[in-house]
C-alpha cells in the first residue's frame, strides 16, 4: 500500500521522482519552492481560522487520561513557516560535522566524500535520477552519478557505477558518541549508566523508573532504538531490530589500494555491505544481517564471505576484531520521531543512526522549546506500525528481507 499512495498512477515512477522531473522542466528552483510552501501554509492557516474544511471533517471524540479531545481540525498546518525556517534545513551531516568542530571531538574525522556503488546495470536509471533530485530539487549540488569506470578509481571492486558524495564521509562513531557525552556533562547534564528503564509514568510529569531509583521530568525522550522492549506501549510496533556485524582487518600494508581517495562506501544491495578505512590503516567492513538477537557463534566467520566477495584479494586476510549489534529499521526506512503526551519518541534510523540521531536530537530539543516546525516535517511522515504487531512483525519482516537478498543474487 505504501508503495502504491507514493506511485504516479499515471506514470512508471515514483513520486518524488515525478516532483524532481518537473521541477527540473519548468526550472523551479529550491528557493521557489520554498516560497509556494510557505504561502501554501498561510492559506492553509487561514482557511481553517475561517472554518472553510469543517464540512469535510467528520468529527472524532477520543478519550484520554486528561478528558475528552475532539478532532475536528487539520492538525498538520504549519502557520508560522518560514523563508528563514526552510533555508536552515541544511543536511544533517553537516550538524555532525559542526558539533565535532564545536566540542573538539577527536573521532578521526573524514570529509572525503561517501561513494554508493551500483550492483545492478539498472541502478543506473534511480541513482542519476536521484543525483538531479538532489541539485535540483533540494539544491544539494554535491553528488553525481560515476560510470563504473569512475567508480573504480574510487574503490578498487566492479561496481557498474554509482553515485558519489563529495560531502559525506566516515569518522569513528564511538569516539563521536564519548564526545558528545563529555560536552554534556561539562555543560551540567548527569548521565546514570547501567541504569536500566523497568517503567515510564506518564502524569503532569514523566516519572522514569528503574530498579535503583526513579526520575521525574517536565519531559521523556525514548532513545533506546531497537533495545526499547516495549518500555512503552504503541512504540515498539514500528520498528523491527535486526543484528548487524562488522569486522576489521589488521592494518593492511597499502590500504589505499582498495579505497585511493579514503571514500566510505556503501552498495545497493537490500543488504547493504558498508566499509571504510580506519586511521591506522585497516579496512572495515559490515555485511549480512540476522533478525534474532543471539549473535553468530563466530562472527568474523559470518562476515568474511562478504568482505571476500567484495575483496577477492583479501581472501583469508586476518580478522582479529570482530563486533554487531541490534539496530532498528522501520517499513519505510524514514526514522520514527514522535510525542506521546510528554514523552518524545526518536528512533528507527535503519542503518544511518550516526546522523539521524543526532539531527533527531535537535528537532526534540527545538519542539520542547516551542520551536516545532521542523520536528513537524518528521513527524507528519511518521512510518506506519508493521502488520501483525510485535507477534508478527519478526516472521513477515523476515520473509520480507529473505525475498529481497534473494533478488540481490539474481
Amino acid at each position: 500500500m505504501m508503495v502504491a499512495v507514493l506511485t504516479d498512477p499515471f506514470g512508471v515512477g515514483h513520486m518524488g521522482i515525478t516532483a524532481e522531473n518537473l521541477a527540473t522542466k519548468w526550472d523551479i528552483s529550491r528557493e521557489q519552492q520554498d516560497a509556494f510552501a510557505v504561502e501554501s501554509q498561510r492559506r492553509a492557516a487561514v482557511a481553517i481560522a475561517e472554518g472553510r474544511f469543517k464540512s469535510q471533517i467528520v468529527p472524532i471524540v477520543q478519550q484520554t487520561r486528561k478528558g475528552e479531545v475532539v478532532f475536528e481540525v487539520d492538525e498538520h498546518g504549519k502557520a508560522n513557516t518560514t523563508m528563514e525556517s526552510l533555508a536552515k534545513m541544511k543536511p544533517a551531516d553537516d550538524l555532525v560535522v559542526d558539533l565535532i568542530a564545536e566540542y573538539a571531538i577527536d573521532c578521526d574525522l573524514k570529509t572525503t566524500g561517501h561513494f554508493l556503488g551500483a550492483v545492478k546495470p539498472t541502478d543506473a536509471r534511480w541513482m542519476t535520477a536521484e543525483a538531479r533530485c538532489l541539485t535540483d530539487v533540494i539544491g544539494y549540488p554535491h553528488t553525481a552519478y560515476l560510470t563504473a569506470a569512475q567508480a573504480r578509481a574510487v574503490v578498487d571492486t566492479p561496481y557498474h557505477g554509482g553515485l558519489f558524495d563529495s560531502g559525506g564521509g566516515h569518522m569513528h562513531p564511538l569516539n563521536y558518541t564519548l564526545g558528545l557525552a563529555r560536552a554534556a556533562a561539562a555543560a551540567g547534564v548527569t548521565i546514570h549508566e547501567q541504569s536500566r528503564v523497568a517503567r515510564v509514568v506518564q502524569g503532569s510529569k514523566v516519572r522514569v523508573e528503574t530498579p535503583r531509583g526513579a526520575v521525574t521530568a517536565r519531559h521523556a525522550v525514548l532513545a533506546g532504538d531497537a533495545l526499547l522492549e516495549g518500555v512503552v506501549p504503541g512504540v515498539h510496533g514500528r520498528i523491527m531490530p535486526v543484528a548487524n556485524y562488522i569486522v576489521a582487518t589488521a592494518p593492511l600494508a597499502d590500504p589505499g589500494a582498495l579505497i585511493p581517495g579514503d571514500a566510505a562506501v556503501s552498495d545497493s544491495r537490500f543488504v547493504v555491505n558498508y566499509y571504510r578505512r580506519t586511521a591506522d590503516g585497516r579496512l572495515l567492513f559490515g555485511g549480512g544481517e540476522r533478525y534474532t538477537p543471539a549473535p553468530p557463534a563466530d562472527i568474523a566467520a559470518f562476515v568474511r564471505p562478504y568482505l571476500e566477495t567484495v575483496f577477492p584479494a583479501l581472501r583469508g586476510a586476518a580478522l582479529p576484531f570482530a563486533w554487531g549489534g541490534m539496530v532498528s529499521v522501520t517499513q519505510t526506512r524514514l526514522p520514527h520521531i514522535a510525542r506521546l503526551g510528554e514523552v518524545y519518541v526518536a528512533h528507527g534510523y535503519s542503518g544511518m543512526g550516526a546522523v539521524l540521531s543526532t539531527l533527531a536530537g535537535k528537532l526534540l530539543v527545538e519542539a520542547m522549546a516551542g520551536e516545532t516546525g521542523r520536528y513537524d516535517l518528521f513527524a507528519d511522515v511518521a512510518p506506519p506500525a508493521f502488520p501483525g504487531g510485535v507477534a508478527l512483525r519478526g516472521p513477515l519482516h523476515v520473509l520480507g528481507m529473505l525475498w529481497y537478498a534473494l533478488r540481490d543474487r539474481l
